[in-house]
């Protein structure tokens, strides 16, 4: 399990630029004009993660085998999408699939690449596409109160606290918030995600920049980073949305190269990584999630699994069987794994460790889980 992440931008952003590079594959058209993007494009890219290779060379693995992070390229959106305009509703539909949406936002001049407003503006444009998902929502909520009236006039229980939550989402929406700033109780929480709605998707902010700038953004970028610092949080608020900065022409050069060429090409450009790997930890952030290994000689692999997760729910995730008959997890912090030589060094200095169901898995695990079959 890693995450699904759909791309959304108005047109003629570096949005499928961004989703080839970053799949290193060609099957999202660039093109100069709106609406090149028919249907919506998805590419899965393993998630790079030093410590994996590490524990595989410890394990003697034949194969490594990263967790995988799925990426959702979805046409460009216009003002009034959720009305039709453009290639409108049929496309925010592929929306409600996903764990995150990252905005990809011009910050960038280029006379040659027109923007279908006429100006370079990533406030503007992300405030476009929140204000679309937005009034895709509130028609999708308001369609839905008069078949739960009705259920609850038939004494239904579960339709009346469904109610609660489409009100409460719904006197945000019409104030012009996201569903996701809603406060909703622990136990109704699976309720509310069931309303599988847009704006309660959490998101990044991808600022698209010129290559000069890749390395320290620019005032375009800045101004983007300004706004999600007034962004108001505290406790029972969702976390502000994440930024990244990105030069999609940058990621597409470097989808070209070798490894060591990549390398090579970064320095020249003050970059320690590829924006992928930037993009992927500020989305493991955003949706808060850990990454555990499993390690053998037949294979070392990492699972990804939300923060708080306890371990027969992370053994669940290999297998159903896992996580019925649990017995328990063997677990190793993969550090000590490493500098103890694999599982048996650790073993012999007595830094495994034997935990039970309610032990919380936490990131950079190594772990061998016990079941009965």
């Amino acid at each position: 399990m890693g995450f699904r992440c759909g791309i959304v931008g108005l047109p003629n952003v570096g949005k499928s630029t961004l989703f080839n590079a970053l799949t290193e594959t060609a099957a999202a058209q660039a093109e100069n004009y709106p609406f090149c993007t028919i249907d919506p494009n998805v590419g899965e890219v393993g998630v790079p993660d030093p410590r994996l290779t590490e524990i595989g060379r410890m394990a003697g693995s034949k194969e490594i085998v990263p967790t995988r992070l799925t990426f959702v390229d979805i046409a460009g959106l216009v003002r009034g999408a959720s009305e039709g305009e453009g290639l409108g509703n049929q496309f925010l539909a592929h929306i409600r699939e996903v764990d995150a949406i990252a905005f990809v936002l011009r910050c960038f001049e280029d006379d040659d690449i027109a923007h279908v407003e006429g100006r370079v503006d990533p406030i503007a444009d992300a405030e476009t596409i929140e204000t679309e998902l937005m009034l895709a929502d509130l028609e999708s909520l308001e369609k839905r109160i008069l078949p739960l009236e009705k259920r609850i006039r038939g004494g239904d229980r579960e339709a009346k606290k469904t109610l609660a939550l489409v009100e409460g989402a719904l006197a945000l929406l019409r104030d012009g918030k996201p569903a996701r700033l809603a406060y909703v109780p622990e136990e109704d929480k699976a309720a509310f995600r069931a309303l599988n709605l847009l704006t309660s998707k959490r998101v990044l902010y991808v600022c698209n920049v010129d290559e000069g700038s890749a390395a320290t953004g620019n005032a375009y970028s800045r101004r983007v980073e300004e706004r999600v610092a007034e962004q108001e949080t505290g406790p029972g608020q969702p976390k502000p949305p994440g930024v990244v900065v990105i030069s999609a022409k940058i990621e597409a050069e470097l989808a070209l190269l070798e490894p060591a060429e990549r390398a090579e090409y970064l320095e020249t450009l003050g970059l320690a990584e590829p924006g992928l790997h930037r993009l992927i930890r500020a989305g493991y952030e955003l949706l808060d999630l850990v990454t555990y290994f499993t390690a053998g000689p037949k294979e070392a692999r990492a699972w990804t699994v939300p923060r708080g997760t306890r371990a027969p729910q992370a053994a669940g995730v290999i297998h159903t069987d896992f996580e019925r008959g649990f017995i328990r997890a063997e677990v190793i912090d993969c550090e000590e794994f490493v500098a103890l030589g694999g599982e048996a060094g650790a073993k012999e200095a007595g830094r495994m460790r034997l935990e039970g169901k309610d032990y919380v898995v936490t990131d950079g695990d190594v772990i061998h889980f016990r079941f009965a079959a």
